[in-house]
């Protein structure tokens, strides 16, 4: 994605269901499950650079004694630090106590985040905030256990007002600006009721499925509760990932299968993916439950997950992006009249690979066709022959991503030109005037870094012609489930259609959707319909995709620039089983996303500043 977005946070879990003392026999140390903790989320780092967090509960902790701890750093480096705090400590203990790492119970005793529950996030602000205060977990403290409560997950919430005021709550700046903090408000507010009734056995199970009713959004969260017992749910669409591995030792969760593959060393087909509206909870004795808390709706996890978030090590990921780039190989040969021999084919950037070598092996496919033909209805020489077998699709390395430039001077047009260099180019391997340049990139949200970075940089090396090509389809409404695109006015493809409408003189479809919103707004309808619909129904993808690649050629560009999207027919091919597509169809999962997207388009046509939730 070469415009750079904020998007979903990481989580990871951990419950052992062993004494310290068996894990430092078998594995050596102590810290076994803060070292798969530190190895969970470095694999998830993907996943959240703005700050880290990490939460632990000690069981069995004699009256008295604090038995709830919670550690968060912002910023870059953020799980370093975390992990080095902790070793610090020890090394303190040590000049006193130089033996204690053989002995599990003291360090359970002395070092704060040695304990059985533990709980690690990584942030990604999807508000623009990332001081310290917005980072998970968040924590409810209460002298009762029970009522003790740390939370963090992976969402965006819709409608945190109205949770707010439902429970009569009037909380800082910092809880009413973060979805979780009206997240853990509800969840504790039903908890405290569930310990009034059978503090002896709290019925988290009940807690769940009480205050989760009151959710709309896309979610994947987890808490801790001080009395030992602890949980992990998803939401009934599945919009967010979320997996878990259990045995005799252990049960772990995280956000992507990947990352517990690789820290426990286990099969692909041992690590489960947690049901669409279930949890799994395990009590304070280690018995473990998965439980249906909502009913599952119809499956809307996130397609941009397979296209752009997720690592790619995943074995079906990897499989879908090879696909997704496969499926844009029929629309690349027709606009290249099936020249391939003077075309050359890259990708920008470095998450888009693997779409390109689907796309790569799509165009072989067409050139085997191609080359059988020949030989068999043609009478070709041995020469021909040989050259038509030695034929190949040309790849080239075209764009390197360039140290970080730092855009200190602050005119506009310095900084824009400076903006160029973030990327360099390898001179040489174009003809000029003669070649077309292919690039393929994951996805296409703003266009500015195409604009007024890559575009340019490509016509320096002389192509007759640039296309660039997006694995992803259009992206054109606001995301409300986890993700940084929250503003109409930010989408290329928007900009487009809007700028169609104005070219054809259709300027009214902007004024009656907005008359539309207005209505809907005063008469409480806001969630029932997506009225941004109307602003792309007068033109086909086509006709969008033509306008932006016209929007995107600054007028100093010398190549021809075309654009190619993904269907969503390829999209849905590619990826049967994410269909979270309302980014590009505008078909939001829940009611608040119908309400999100009337809320931005009002914010654009009255220019006003802020997400639409």
């Amino acid at each position: 994605m070469s415009d750079a977005i904020h998007h979903e946070c990481g989580l990871a879990y951990i419950r052992l269901l062993k004494p310290l003392s068996y894990y430092h026999r078998k594995y050596g140390t102590a810290f076994y499950a803060l070292n798969k903790l530190y190895l969970l989320m470095e694999k998830q780092h993907n996943r959240g650079q703005d700050g880290a967090g990490i939460a632990t509960v000690k069981l069995n902790i004699e009256p008295g004694y604090q038995f709830m701890h919670r550690l968060r750093i912002s910023g870059a480096g953020a799980i370093g630090k975390i992990f080095q705090t902790i070793q610090q400590e020890v090394g303190e203990l040590e000049k006193n106590y130089p033996d204690i790492r053989k002995h599990p119970g003291l360090l359970k005793g002395y070092v704060k985040y040695m304990g059985e529950i533990l709980l690690g996030h990584l942030r990604y602000g999807t508000q623009g905030r990332n001081d310290v205060e917005f980072c998970h977990p968040f924590f409810k403290p209460n002298i009762n256990p029970n009522r003790n409560l740390t939370m963090a997950g992976n969402f965006n919430l819709v409608n945190t007002d109205e949770l707010f005021a439902m429970l009569d709550k009037h909380p800082t700046t910092t809880v009413r600006e973060s979805d979780l903090g009206a997240m853990i408000e509800t969840v504790h507010y039903y908890l405290c009721l569930a310990d009034e009734t059978d503090p002896q056995n709290l019925n988290v199970e009940g807690v769940l499925k009480q205050a989760t009713t009151h959710f709309d959004g896309g979610y994947v969260f987890s808490g801790l509760i001080g009395n030992g017992d602890s949980f992990v749910m998803r939401d009934p669409n599945g919009i967010r990932p979320a997996f878990f591995y259990k045995d005799d030792e252990i049960i772990v969760a995280a956000s992507e299968r990947p990352a517990i593959m690789t820290a426990f060393n286990v099969p692909q087909d041992a690590v489960q993916e947690l049901k669409p509206g279930h949890a799994i909870i395990t009590k304070k004795d280690g018995s473990f439950s998965q439980a249906e808390i909502l009913a599952p709706r119809e499956l809307k996890a996130c397609s941009f997950e397979r296209i752009y978030f997720s690592r790619g090590g995943d074995a079906d990921i990897y499989r879908e992006r090879m696909k997704l780039g496969s499926n844009l190989a029929p629309k690349v040969l027709k606009l290249l009249d099936n020249d391939l021999k003077n075309t050359i084919v890259s990708f920008i950037p470095n998450t888009a690979e693997t779409a390109f070598y689907g796309l790569i092996k799509g165009l072989e496919d067409y050139l085997k066709e191609i080359k059988i033909d020949r030989i068999v209805n043609r009478n070709l020489s041995e020469a021909e022959i040989r050259e038509l077998i030695h034929r190949r699709v040309r790849i080239e390395k075209i764009a390197i991503k360039d140290v970080k430039m730092r855009t200190f001077i602050t005119e506009d047009a310095s900084r824009n030109e400076m903006v160029q260099h973030v990327y360099d180019i390898t001179y040489g391997t174009v003809k000029p005037g003669v070649d077309t340049l292919v690039i393929i990139d994951d996805s296409i949200v703003r266009g500015t870094t195409l604009r007024e970075s890559i575009i340019k940089m490509l016509d320096r090396l002389g192509p007759k012609r640039i296309i660039i090509v997006s694995s992803a389809p259009q992206i054109r409404f606001p995301d409300c489930y986890g993700i940084d695109m929250s503003r109409m006015g930010d989408f290329i493809a928007f900009q487009a259609a809007v700028t169609l409408l104005k070219d054809r003189g259709m300027e009214n479809v902007l004024t009656d959707t907005l008359q539309k919103i207005k209505d809907a707004q005063g008469n409480g309808t806001l969630k029932e319909q997506n009225y941004v619909k109307d602003i792309y129904a007068p033109f086909t993808p086509e006709e969008i995709s033509k306008k932006i690649a016209i929007m995107l050629r600054p007028d100093d560009v010398n190549a021809e620039v075309d654009l190619i999207y993904q269907s969503i027919e390829g999209l849905y091919d590619a990826c049967p089983n994410n269909k979270g597509d309302w980014y590009f169809t505008g078909n939001y999962p829940t009611p608040g996303g119908n309400a999100v997207a009337n809320r931005a388009f009002m914010n654009y046509m009255e220019k006003k500043e802020g997400r639409g939730y």
